[in-house]
């Protein structure tokens, strides 16, 4: 008997080329829109417009990336531009 094993036993779950946090955020995205602007006139629109757009957007923008490039980037964003080697470490706490 032969079963197929994939390649790369430590490769993430993708459902339609999305990773699963960003099917969260589209799909948080489409609940969210659906409780504001569902009972609109412009709902279609708005709702699903914007769910398509940021899909669309997520699956071009992370074409040939490494996973998780878009979390990375953020945190290098939010992070300070530089480092000072004589500054305190505001996280240590000595043991006693």
């Amino acid at each position: 008997m032969v079963t197929k094993v994939p390649r790369a036993l430590e490769m993430k779950s993708k459902l339609f080329g999305f990773e699963l946090p960003d099917l969260l955020l589209i799909f948080m995205n489409l609940a969210v829109t659906n409780l504001i602007f569902g009972s609109t006139e412009y709902r279609y629109s708005l709702v699903w417009g914007t769910s398509l757009l940021l899909a669309g957007f997520l699956f071009f923008a992370k074409r040939g990336r490494p996973d998780g490039y878009l979390q990375d980037l953020v945190q290098f964003w939010t992070r300070p531009s530089y480092r000072s080697a004589a500054g305190m470490d505001r996280k240590f706490k000595r043991f006693s």
